[in-house]
């Protein structure tokens, strides 16, 4: 029962994990304002080129 209490203290303790963790959602919050810009741009490109067309 020791043991497994030993094993316990030192699996909670450990945070070699913590780090990959956090990189994912950072990776994760900037493909999603990537995504966000993306479709802001594509309206306003959009937009731009209409613009373009009409004047011809």
């Amino acid at each position: 029962m020791n043991r497994t209490k030993e094993l316990m203290k030192r699996f909670l303790n450990d945070e070699c994990g913590a780090d990959l963790i956090e990189y994912a959602l950072v990776a994760a919050v900037l493909a999603l304002s990537a995504v966000a810009a993306e479709n802001s741009l594509t309206h306003s490109i959009g937009n731009e080129f209409n613009m373009i067309t009409n004047k011809f």
